[in-house]
């Protein structure tokens, strides 16, 4: 993560001002003064401004395979377990990437990189998603057009970047929109079709292949490099 992104994300003022902290010589990495705004900082290393230590977590990049009837938030008010259930309790505080409704199950990325998972997370991004859907009944072939089009639903426009059909009540879609059940949405919409099934198999180029529900697992190198050149020129980079 870059210096100026880390010092911003401890709350100590906007990108402006920690640069001004680091130009004027105010910040040492593990004792050494650093000017240099285009600095990365590495997990474990400390960094001082002033006489404030800040120390650095280890950054968390996973991918978990949300089972259905688990619930994508910290808590729940009804007591429904949630996907942090499902994690090491000796994580950092992490953050999990895109949001499925409790009955949709598949792959969330979670990390504690904040940055990353704006970036994942931001239509303007346009970061895919791709969903594997099973309808109640047979899609109909002109309805793909108009949800390629894109279609008027509560959230605003919504439009699917790719469609196939696979057998006659089973789709491939692809988002780069993130709105609230879009996908159940857009179907009701077009063909008042009932999604029976949704699951997520995708997000940019990584997928929760081979992880069964309720598992997880972290990225693989590869994988974040991957990551990063997905992300190229959106944030720092990934180490």
């Amino acid at each position: 993560m870059r210096l100026n992104r880390f010092l911003a994300s401890s709350g100590l003022g906007s990108r402006r001002a920690v640069e001004e902290l680091i130009t004027s010589g105010q910040v040492r990495i593990n004792g050494d003064v650093v000017t240099r705004l285009a600095t990365d900082v590495k997990p474990g290393d400390a960094v001082k401004v002033g006489r404030r230590l800040l120390r650095t977590e280890p950054f968390v990049y996973a991918v978990l395979f949300k089972p259905r009837r688990v619930v994508s938030s910290a808590e729940d008010e009804k007591g429904r377990s949630t996907i942090f259930d499902l994690l090491p309790r000796s994580w950092p505080r992490v953050f999990h990437v895109g949001r499925l409704d409790m009955n949709s199950e598949g792959l969330l990325l979670v990390t504690n990189d904040g940055d990353m998972a704006n970036a994942l997370s931001h239509p303007r991004y346009k970061i895919e998603k791709e969903y594997e859907v099973t309808l109640d009944r047979p899609f109909e072939e002109a309805h793909r057009e108009k949800l390629l089009r894109g279609v008027i639903i509560e959230d605003g426009r919504a439009k699917a970047e790719r469609l196939t059909i696979e057998q006659p009540n089973f789709l491939r879609i692809v988002l780069t929109q993130g709105m609230n059940r879009q996908i159940h949405k857009m179907l009701w919409r077009v063909g008042e079709y009932n999604v029976k099934r949704l699951v997520r198999v995708r997000i940019g180029p990584i997928t929760a292949r081979g992880l069964a529900p309720g598992k997880w697992r972290m990225l693989s190198r590869p994988e974040l490099s991957e990551l990063g050149a997905a992300l190229e020129g959106k944030l720092g980079r990934i180490e």
